[in-house]
């Protein structure tokens, strides 16, 4: 290690035992088990919202053993509303690996750790630094941030070459020791010092050295990704309701909201949303003949990642039909006002919510 990659863990770590961050829940009765889950909740995702979502998770499933044996319906209800509902299925499966692979115990190597469903280099090495003290690097957005800035590294994190270029760069930093400590710090920092946006560059512990201060750079850096045109689709929600009841399906266990509770859709449009003759093929077939009738309610918008999806819920009132007489596979009719430990994806939540006070959609 070099003198300046020594002030520069040691710095660190001395701020950090004095401003760092010590109290949140995951950090309390540390475990592999306790610090998997945060940091698969935290991806793309802030602390503050992560928090009571894992504290109820928790208290759910207190061990691996629990999450295991648990219907995956449980764990995406609780789940419900922090999206990216890949890393739930994820969880659930790995907690199964564990499991039947592991005799229930969560494992400490490192390659049986990234072997995991959802487990990738950086979260490997977060898990087993955090809770074991091992001697792991982690390369979060976070930490990114803090390299690009501190080495002002040009180029996109995203990119792989890029990438490798600050994997080398994170371990020419690291410490002797305290690798627990250490990797907590260079989360903090990024998360409350090294901002995105405003970086309190005038509390930073090794401002002294980052090259991004030195060139006033650090509003450039870290280099954003090339930036590519989001497309809009569209889609429309049929929602059949009797007496309070609306009549609700499962989504396949993969793609878009997989193994979410959900309302029937169209295929997605590029253009615009589908004519009601081409919705109505949706309708299941016992319900067809039924006497309902059907209210257009405000459309909305929703945004993923890579697409916005603009949505058209229709609502099916059916004053005669009985819910008793549905009986497709993985279908269920399902109280308004009491909808059940189920998963619900943001859209369906908000229709709901929106059907209970009768208020409109904003798009």
């Amino acid at each position: 290690m070099t003198k300046n990659n020594f002030v520069f863990s040691e710095s660190l770590l001395a701020w950090w035992d004095i401003d760092g961050r010590k109290n949140l829940p995951w950090q309390q009765n540390k475990t592999r088990y306790r610090v998997w889950v945060s940091e698969i909740m935290l991806q793309q995702t802030q602390v503050a919202t992560v928090i009571p979502y894992f504290e109820r998770f928790m208290q759910k499933f207190p061990d691996v053993i629990a999450l295991a044996n648990a219907p995956q319906d449980e764990v995406l209800h609780l789940w419900t509303g922090l999206g990216y509902y890949a890393r739930a299925r994820n969880l659930h499966k790995a907690a199964q690996q564990v499991r039947d692979e592991h005799n229930g115990v969560f494992p400490e190597q490192f390659e049986q750790v990234l072997a995991l469903s959802g487990i990738g280099r950086s979260t490997a090495a977060a898990i087993l630094s955090l809770a074991d003290d091992q001697a792991y690097v982690i390369l979060d957005g976070n930490v990114k941030r803090v390299l690009a800035r501190y080495f002002a590294q040009e180029g996109w994190p995203g990119n792989k070459k890029v990438e490798d270029q600050m994997w080398q760069l994170a371990e020419d930093l690291k410490p002797k020791a305290r690798f627990g400590d250490y990797t907590q710090a260079m989360m903090d920092l990024g998360a409350t010092l090294c901002k995105r946006s405003r970086p309190n560059c005038d509390e930073c512990p090794v401002q002294s050295r980052c090259l991004a201060y030195a060139q006033g750079r650090q509003s450039e850096l870290p280099h954003s990704k090339p930036k590519k045109q989001i497309p809009t689709k569209y889609t429309t929600m049929i929602i059949p309701s009797y007496r309070g009841s609306l009549l609700m399906h499962q989504r396949p266990p993969s793609g878009i909201w997989g193994g979410l509770w959900a309302f029937l859709e169209t295929d997605y449009s590029e253009n615009d949303f589908v004519t009601p003759e081409m919705w109505k093929t949706l309708i299941p077939a016992d319900i067809q003949d039924a006497d309902y009738s059907t209210t257009e309610l405000p459309a909305f918008k929703h945004t993923f990642s890579h697409f916005h999806l603009n949505i058209q819920p229709v609502l099916l009132e059916m004053p005669s039909y009985l819910p008793n007489e549905v009986q497709e596979k993985k279908s269920r009719w399902v109280d308004i006002q009491n909808v059940g430990d189920i998963g619900l994806s943001a859209p369906t939540v908000k229709i709901i919510e929106a059907l209970k006070v009768q208020r409109p959609l904003a798009f």
